[in-house]
């Protein structure tokens, strides 16, 4: 069955970085987009990154513009999301979806605390 599994996640203060990954099995990857989301508490979940099946086309909320690089690993099935130059607006959990929301992961937990 499709099986989405994020890691990564964590406690990191204002300014630092993080590397989130998602591990994907049980369908064709690398001929699937993948998106980023996040749910911060009390708010909606918003779309942070997308990323063509091949790569070639990745598109941001602007709140992450220029900060987070989306990229993906087709022969090792996994989307990553690395995150520099963090902001405790940025706290969140964080899911990995296949396409923009065929199926989800569990999400991972990032906080953004001094």
């Amino acid at each position: 069955q499709v099986q989405l599994v994020e890691s990564g996640g964590g406690l990191v203060q204002p300014g630092g970085s993080l590397r989130l990954s998602c591990a994907a099995s049980g369908f064709s990857f690398s001929k699937s987009s993948m998106t980023w989301y996040r749910q911060a508490p009390g708010k909606e979940r918003e779309l942070v990154a997308f990323i063509s099946s091949a790569g070639g086309i990745t598109n941001y909320v602007d709140s992450v513009k220029g900060r987070f690089t989306i990229s993906r690993d087709n022969a090792k099935n996994t989307v990553y999301l690395q995150m520099n130059s963090l902001k405790v607006e940025d706290t969140a959990v964080y899911y990995c979806a296949r396409n923009r929301g065929s199926a989800w992961g569990q999400g991972t937990q990032v906080t953004v605390s001094s």
